[in-house]
Formats: structure tokens, sequence, C-alpha cells
């Protein structure tokens, strides 16, 4: 274990999360509020400490798959938890779980909250609530990759361990090249979407906070009445922008290079597409009577559908009051997720899609015993050890899936409660159904339950391997028996 470049990285993560805290700093001069203060402190503090573990440059600058699992998760809960502090000490969120909670479902995209009442913030409170969505939407290691590249020819193994996807690869030889692409087209949707939301009339602190959700695809809402009282402009222009940003970003790189057949080979874009038509269409279907014209009908089944399937959370209509056809369609695409390579959350259609060709392979080679078949997707052989991954990534998502709701039982919430606010956690979505829905929040749930959602958002949003590889006692052992001898 190369613990003096782990060292090493983090002191960058903590210098660039100071100054990513400076920003909050600025609205709080432009609005004039005392409440600033607290990130002002925490910044000085987040620069010292990021500046004290840089102090020493490591010698060994060799970055392996365990380091780079290791350095990520413990990054994450580094960032989240200096994150929330500013919330504790503003008093905005005195209770250190609840800011934990809030922070790391900001970082993870997530958008699951603590709070009953957002609007009452102050302005920099709610600029750096969701400000975090954007920062974790594409990954700050993906950001630091691009701006401060480390060295040693290591550094796929901290953006394998940081970006969503059954396999992650390289656009261009460099990665410091790829993570620059990558952050140029995430800053110029943002950009876009910020000048759609203003024709609208939209101020541009609001906008900037809904950009900041929608990019992440985090949910935040600065309403406690979420996105429902927008115009239908706004709304339509919210929901377009959540299900472009869950498509691959690889595909936009395609489209730039003017590589269009590429763009059009990716199986998964065709499947995204086709599950947020389905699932828009039944669900039109199933609620036009409770509307009187077909527009809001198809404009709220479009909006939930597209903040659902790319674990977005925003909400433009309370559909706890949907049919139960409808609501299974939402809960089925908590799971789904959106397209790998976006800044959404789910297991991906991607895997889900390639589980459903190796069942199919399984099955065509028990009726066909001689017959060799290879699972393809994007025209490519999928490998082997890409199959075995997806596999042990279902087992552990599904352990974890089940224990959590176990142990949040003990708050003696009914079962559909429990189940969609852990689904809602994993899966990095916000919302769930019954008490945690569009117009609840999970503030009822006690100090344990917020823990184990936080180790669930964490465990997410890093693709689960990451932070169990921090907690598993293999990971350490070794380093304890060099220490002895």
């Amino acid at each position: 274990m190369n613990l003096s470049m782990i060292r090493y990285v983090l002191g960058l993560v903590m210098m660039f999360e100071g100054a990513f805290l400076s920003l909050p700093c600025v609205v709080a001069l432009i609005y004039n509020e005392g409440k600033g203060v607290s990130f002002f402190i925490m910044m000085i503090v987040c620069l010292l400490l990021g500046f004290l573990l840089r102090w020493k440059k490591p010698k060994n600058h060799v970055f392996y798959v365990k380091e780079g699992f290791v350095t990520v998760a413990a990054s994450w809960i580094i960032m989240s938890f200096f994150g929330g502090l500013p919330f504790v000490l503003n008093g905005d969120i005195p209770s250190v779980v609840d800011a934990m909670f809030e922070t790391v479902s900001g970082f993870t995209t997530t958008g699951s909250s603590i709070l009953s009442d957002v609007e009452a913030l102050a302005k920099c409170s709610l600029f750096w609530r969701s400000f975090t969505h954007w920062i974790g939407g594409m990954g700050v290691f993906v950001f630091v990759l691009a701006v401060m590249p480390l060295t040693g020819g290591q550094n796929i193994h901290l953006m394998r361990a940081e970006s969503p996807g059954p396999s992650v690869g390289k656009l261009v030889p460099k990665i410091r090249k790829t993570s620059m692409i990558l952050y140029k087209i995430y800053i110029v949707m943002s950009v876009i979407m910020v000048a759609f939301l203003m024709i609208g009339k939209m101020p541009l602190f609001d906008s900037l906070l809904l950009m900041f959700g929608s990019a992440g695809t985090g949910g935040f809402s600065i309403l406690n009445t979420g996105c429902a009282t927008y115009t239908p402009y706004v709304q339509y222009v919210i929901a377009i922008f959540m299900m472009l940003f869950g498509i691959n970003f690889n595909v936009y790189y395609f489209l730039l290079i003017r590589k269009f057949k590429e763009a059009v080979k990716y199986e998964e874009l065709r499947y995204y597409l086709l599950f947020i038509a389905a699932s828009t269409l039944l669900i039109v279907i199933n609620i036009h009577n409770t509307f009187d014209a077909l527009e809001p009908v198809f404009r709220h089944a479009f909006f939930q559908v597209s903040s659902i399937i790319t674990t977005t959370g925003y909400s433009s209509i309370d559909f706890n009051y949907w049919p139960e056809f409808s609501k299974v369609i939402l809960i089925l695409l908590m799971f789904s997720g959106a397209c790998a390579g976006s800044t959404g959350g789910g297991i991906k259609v991607s895997r889900l899609i390639m589980m459903l060709k190796t069942v199919k392979k399984e099955l065509l080679s028990y009726a066909h015993p001689r017959t060799v078949r290879k699972v393809k997707f994007n025209g490519r052989v999928v490998e082997h050890e890409v199959i075995r991954g997806m596999n042990v990534y279902f087992v552990a998502y599904s352990f974890i899936l089940m224990f959590s709701i176990l142990i949040i039982s003990l708050d003696n919430f009914d079962f559909l409660t429990n189940f969609t606010a852990i689904a809602s956690t994993l899966n990095n979505i916000g919302p769930g159904i019954g008490l945690v829905g569009p117009t609840g929040n999970f503030g009822m749930y006690s100090d344990l339950s917020k823990i184990v959602m936080v180790f669930d958002m964490l465990a997410g949003r890093l693709e689960i391997f990451p932070i169990l590889v921090l907690i598993s006692p293999y990971t350490w052992k070794g380093l304890k028996l060099r220490r002895k001898k």
C-alpha cells in the first residue's frame, strides 16, 4: 500500500475543496450574509490541511487498483465531512449527522434531504448545497486529473474507481486529455442550460442552482414545492436537460468530432431512449383521466420519468397520488438508472442489457450445447472479466440493499417507505415513495438509519467496490504485518 501517495492525493483533494468553498463565500458577500463566515473558515481549514498533506512529495509514484479505490473512497468521505461542517457552524443544519447526510447526498448527486424548509436556508448555504451536485456529477477526480494530472501513469485507477459503469476507458490515449474533454462537454452543456432557463425569465441565481442539480443529476430543490410551481417552459427545459445529462458523454465526444457512426453505434443509448419513451407513454395512458388536457399529462409523465431514470430526483408533481401501475414503473426506473459514463446513478442501462444478454446466452447454450456463443454489446464481444465483475457487482448490490432495508426497519416505518428510501439512496435518486415521497424528507429517520443511508449513497455513487475495499480488513492486513516485521 503506497500510503505516501494516498496522502499526497488526499492533500490535492482538500485543496480543491478549499478552492470550491470560496464560491459560497462570494455569494455571501453579494447577498450580505454573515453565515458566509462558516464557509470562509472551512475554506482556510481545507487549504491548510491540503498544504500539510502535500508538504512532502512521495518518492514512490506507483498507484495500483487498491490504492485507487482506497484514495477515491477516502476522498469522498473527507470531502463530505468538511463540506458539511459549514452547515453546522452557521446553524442551518445543527446536527453533524444531518449535515453529513445532506452533504453526502449532494456530492453523490442523490438529492435526498433531511430538510423540511429549504427556503429558510441562507443563499450561501443554498448555493453550496446545490453546487456539491455539480462537483460530484462528473467526479472530483476527473476534475483533478484534468487540471493537475498526477505523475506515474497510473491515473486510470483513480478514474475507474470514480467513474460509473461496468467498464471505463479513455477517449484519447492520455488520461488528462480525456478528463479535459469530459469537463469541457460538461461545462458547455451547463452554460447552455443556464441560458435556456434565463430565457424563461428565471433569475441567474435560481438558474445556476437548478442547473447544478440537473447537470449533476442530483435534484436538490431550492423551493419547498420542488419544481411544481415553475412554468411549463422551465419544466420542459429541466426535463430535457436531465435526459441529456443521463447520456454517456462519449456519445457527445463522437458527435463533436463528427464520428456519427460511432455515436449511433452505442446500443445503450437506444435502450435508454426506448425506456424513457415507453415509460412515458405507459404513464400517460395510466394517468390521463386525472387531468383535463393531454399536455400537462405528457409533461408531468416525461418530467418524472426523465428525473427518476437519470436519478436526478426533481419532482413537478406529487406522484404519490398516481395509480399503483405508474408508481411501479418509477420504482423500476430507480433501479435502471441512466447510461454508463454519464452523471446519472443506478445500476445503469448497460449492465441491465448485458445481464439480459447473458441470460439469453445461457438459455441458448442449454438448448444447443455445442454452439459457442458470446455476449456482444455495442458491436463488440464483452470480455469475460467484465461479465464476472458485473455479476459480482450485482450480488454485492443485492446484499447491501437487503441489509440496509433490514437495519432501517428498526425505525418501524412501513415497508414501501423503507424499501424506496434505500432504493433511492443506493441508486442516488433522491425521493422515494410513501413518507419519503416528493413532499416528504428523510429527517424522520434515526441517526443509525441516516448513517446506513450515507453509506449507501457513497457505495452507490462509487459503484460499491471502492467503499468496500476501504472498509475491508483484507485491505489493511498486509500493512499491519509489514509494520510488525
